[in-house]
């Protein structure tokens, strides 16, 4: 039976899709759930699976090649159990052609076997493939003890935390890493390479474009101690590592700190909308996410109710899923504030860019020890600059200036956020 295969219903802000890759050729045998195609839009790359057990049968939009909200992109022949091509149905394969058919197909049972002893499904396994990860290992949380792709994900994320920590006990104070882009090849010393832009960079500059022109953006300035929260992630970073299962990092005590300002400064929160001003009853924070697709903003929902462990595997999820291109559109769409992050390439100074229709953004930086004053005293210190971007249409400078402070006695005294004062 031959299925049609469609792009999936794009989002009312999504108008077309590119297809990025096919991840089988026509005659390739899958298995039902096993990854066909993936589509690229300006938000996220979609996912299009084998709908049964069968063989693909045509590939009708190629690589590249842009399509519509349910396009018909290719055939696939449901029931088939081994790869087969126009020529094949003619002439008579050649007993070696016969022989890797069969150790193909008995490969593809043997495989299946052993999924099926550790309940393990066709997305899950390619993660471990693609991963290394043994699925015996993992502790499976589906149903009847299936292993799921979560499961995957949270299993590699204890290996590198404990590798992490491993690194950390070895070198006390690490000096960060700066990302190095590997660099283009040229024939010549003067040639030019011309390459098209990815849907996604399109929309990010676009975005962007649209914010300064569109916003009467303006940066005020701080700077905040972490001494404190640096020492209290000494004290217990291990036992609620241990209790929690995720690590302790500083994007939680930023996100916690940035709700409380927002409730006490709600215009903050609140977006232009034409002639009206909303103001919104819950804090939505999009946590600023570097992949190799270029910047996303996933968004931490009602993040006034989660706690600093459910924030820190949320944001560690959201990492993950950004890497391997997973996020979903409903995970990035949204937000009434945002946090971004340049401290973890170096940065230490910027004026972050607004995320409309959102109307501040808050930027973080590398946190370098430098001598303060204190007490009388000149005594060094773990400082952070920090930079928060608004709309001066909405917000005037005192409610600004008031706001990042918020956020910064907040940040130096922790107990505060505890303690609601």
């Amino acid at each position: 039976m031959t299925l049609e295969i469609k792009a999936p219903v794009f989002p009312e802000s999504v108008t077309e899709g590119v297809i990025a890759r096919w991840n089988k050729q026509p005659g390739d045998f899958c298995e039902q759930d096993e990854l066909l195609v993936e589509i690229e839009t300006d938000k996220v790359v979609l996912e299009i699976v084998a709908p049964a057990s069968g063989v693909l049968e045509k590939i009708i939009k190629d690589t590249d090649a842009t399509i519509a909200s349910q396009e018909v992109i290719g055939l696939f022949e449901e029931g088939a159990t081994k790869a087969t091509s126009p020529s094949t149905a003619e002439t008579k394969a050649s007993p070696a052609a016969e022989t890797k058919t069969e150790e193909t197909v008995s490969d593809k049972q043997a495989e299946a076997k052993a999924d099926q002893n550790v309940m393990l499904g066709p997305a899950a396994r390619k993660i471990c493939s693609e991963k290394g990860i043994n699925p015996e290992d993992v502790k499976g949380t589906g149903k009847g003890g299936r292993i799921t792709k979560e499961d995957i994900i949270n299993h590699a994320e204890t290996i590198r935390s404990s590798a992490d920590d491993k690194k950390t006990a070895k070198k006390p104070a690490p000096t960060p890493t700066i990302e190095v882009a590997q660099p283009l090849e040229f024939n010549s010393n003067r040639a030019e390479k011309r390459v098209p832009m990815t849907r996604l960079r399109k929309r990010i500059a676009q975005r962007l474009l649209d914010a300064k022109n569109n916003t009467a953006m303006l940066t005020t300035f701080n700077e905040v101690n972490l001494k404190p929260i640096m020492d209290l992630r000494k004290q217990h970073k291990d036992t609620f590592e241990k209790r929690h299962n995720t690590r302790l990092g500083f994007m939680s005590f930023f996100v916690k700190a940035s709700v409380e300002a927002l409730r006490r400064f709600p215009v903050v929160n609140a977006s232009i909308d034409g002639d009206d001003v909303v103001y919104h009853g819950y804090q939505d924070i999009g946590v600023a996410v570097s992949s190799d697709r270029g910047l996303v903003v996933p968004v931490l929902r009602s993040a006034e109710n989660m706690t600093l462990a459910e924030i820190e595997s949320k944001i560690r999820e959201f990492g993950t899923k950004a890497q391997e291109g997973k996020l979903t559109i409903e995970e990035i769409t949204g937000g009434t504030f945002t946090v971004s992050n340049g401290g973890v390439f170096g940065s230490m100074l910027s004026t972050p860019i607004l995320n409309p229709p959102q109307s501040a953004i808050l930027g973080m930086h590398a946190i370098k020890e430098r001598p303060i004053a204190e007490n009388g005293e000149v005594i060094i210190r773990p400082m952070m600059y920090l930079a928060l971007s608004y709309d001066h249409r909405l917000l005037d400078g005192k409610e600004a200036v008031s706001f990042l402070a918020t956020i910064k006695d907040f940040l130096e005294e922790p107990v505060r956020i505890l303690l609601d004062i």
